[in-house]
């Protein structure tokens, strides 16, 4: 069996694995999501403390299992520096004293093996990764081949998300929130720009629209005076100019690349107004959707023992000395994970 740790961000979480077949034998989480609402964001420093208190309280239920384990992966990056160290600690910990072999994963690859958490693993793909922190398109071959067609020049889909919530004094995580008003909203209502409509460039950028529905909320009175119906059509509105934008620059890779499958994973890709127009867009190019389960599109310890399934088995493990914390570090296309 292998033990797997996540703490990249505000979710603490553990998995078992089975090694042979990649069953998942137990998965454990703990979100931090309610202690943060009221700072309308992560606050790093707060995360790390909670941790600190989580992981082991979480390990500790793992107990029964730990005569099993033979080997030990951790995310080591991307994320907080801070709360990505409290789980490699963990990790480091746990595979000296038992003396196991230990894995390093990176987040993002570990949200692209969700897709295969109690399946095998399809490959070649196009994986779309929408989340908190990361927009891009990924073509996957391989374990150790992962090249990035496409990236964000600035915002994410995920931090779009939230920071529209907040902008119309809405809570934390945005996203759900911005969604489910969304479904009663008229997305025709309110003309928002799609970015990045007339350029050939193949990116992503979501800065300019998010700021033009700050210009509507300032129109309409502010957060304070909006209506409930404000809200809903904004929402409406903004998703649509998202999945328009989207849509849009994926077409073009879609058109080109000859690989059949099509993922789209991150915690985003949990929006089903998104899964709905990507179902329509791999329709319309001949492509087959693969989307993970709705309760491991967020940031979870099941797809990073995935990861960490295949990557044992390549051989791809390190010693507790030699794992290096990698924080966030700007990607860019033709870039490989």
């Amino acid at each position: 069996m292998l033990l797997s740790i996540e703490s990249s961000c505000d979710d603490s979480a553990i998995a078992i694995t089975e090694i042979k077949t990649a069953k998942l034998i137990l998965h454990k989480k703990i979100s931090q999501e309610i202690k943060h609402a009221k700072y309308g964001g992560v606050v790093p420093e707060l995360a790390s403390r909670l941790h600190a208190v989580d992981l082991p309280k979480l390990l500790e239920g793992a107990k029964e299992y730990f005569p099993k384990i033979k080997a030990v992966a951790v995310t080591n990056e991307p994320g907080l520096a801070v709360t990505l160290n409290e789980g490699v600690m963990m990790a480091k910990a746990f595979s000296t004293f038992q003396k196991l072999p230990l894995v390093p994963v990176h987040h993002l690859k570990g949200h692209i093996y969700s897709l295969f958490i109690q399946k095998p693993v399809i490959l070649p793909l196009l994986a779309v990764l929408i989340s908190g922190g990361h927009t891009m398109v990924v073509r996957v071959k391989g374990l150790e081949d992962m090249e990035i067609l496409a990236t964000s020049m600035d915002d994410s889909v995920g931090e779009s998300f939230d920071k529209v919530a907040k902008m119309m004094g809405l809570g934390y995580p945005g996203g759900p929130i911005v969604e489910a008003l969304a479904r009663d909203g008229d997305a025709n209502r309110f003309e928002l720009p799609i970015p990045l409509r007339n350029s050939p460039l193949i990116a992503f950028s979501l800065s300019g629209l998010k700021n033009a529905v700050r210009l509507k909320i300032e129109a309409l009175g502010g957060a304070k005076e909006i209506s409930e119906q404000d809200r809903r059509d904004l929402s409406a509105s903004f998703q649509k100019a998202i999945i328009a934008h989207l849509s849009q620059k994926i077409k073009k890779i879609l058109a080109k690349d000859r690989i059949s499958n099509v993922a789209l994973v991150g915690g985003a890709s949990a929006n089903l107004a998104l899964r709905g127009a990507f179902e329509n867009l791999c329709k319309e190019y001949d492509k087959t959707l693969l989307t993970a389960p709705l309760e491991y599109c967020s940031d979870n310890a099941a797809m990073i023992g995935r990861y960490a399934i295949e990557a044992l088995k390549a051989g791809l493990t390190c010693s507790s000395q030699d794992i290096e914390v990698v924080a966030n570090r700007k990607l860019k296309a033709g870039m490989r994970l």
